[in-house]
């Protein structure tokens, strides 16, 4: 039960900081021209923005080695 707390944690706080990450870009950086696909609008920006960040954070797991016996380390 443990597990699946930490994998929907990691799941929910990278969704949301990546969201805050792709509005500040939108809203710093943004695209002037209205032509970028992604940082033309603030939803684009932040919907992708919170795709990255949850794919992100999800790439780190701890994973316990085992030596021979099945023991772990």
């Amino acid at each position: 039960m443990k597990n699946m707390k930490t994998m929907i944690f990691k799941w929910v706080a990278g969704i949301a900081v990546g969201a805050i990450g792709g509005y500040l870009y939108w809203y710093y950086i943004g695209c002037v021209s209205g032509s970028c696909a992604i940082t033309s609008s603030p939803v684009n920006s932040t919907i992708y923005g919170a795709l990255m960040g949850g794919l992100f954070l999800n790439t780190f797991e701890s994973k316990k080695s085992k030596d021979e016996t099945g023991k772990s380390i």
